[in-house]
């Protein structure tokens, strides 16, 4: 079993910065393929980034590619989100999500634990 935790989320103005945070339990976190997702009101979840147990491959969605990075550091167990460059439709509850043996990295049904979502809100 893990548990996931985020933190980081708040108000920021457009063309700021946040670094959001994502702390597991349990000790096979080294190998789980860890993500973030992200859901507005009334919209569906959807998927930010992710990355690979070693660190080596990071995956990020179109609209935020250029903006946005994923890291990993296996011995805090904590995934990294860092938000640069933010705008108005980044506004959401940021979701982190762990699974092993993720295939595709970019669905919500590939990832087996959730943390229960950090907001994130961006005034214009």
């Amino acid at each position: 079993q893990v548990q996931l935790v985020e933190s980081g989320g708040g108000l920021v103005q457009a063309g700021g910065s946040l670094r959001l945070s994502c702390t597991a339990s349990g000790r096979t976190f080294s190998i789980y393929t860890m993500g973030w997702f992200r859901q507005a009101p009334g919209k569906e979840r959807e998927f930010v980034a992710a990355i690979r147990w070693s660190g080596a491959s990071t995956y990020l969605a179109g609209s935020v590619k250029g903006r946005f990075t994923i890291s990993r550091d296996n011995a805090k167990n904590t995934v990294y989100l860092q938000m640069n460059s933010l705008k108005p439709e980044d506004t959401a509850v940021y979701y982190c999500a762990a699974g092993p043996r993720i295939v595709v990295v970019t669905t919500t049904s590939s990832y087996d634990y959730w943390g229960q979502g950090t907001q994130v809100t961006v005034s214009s």
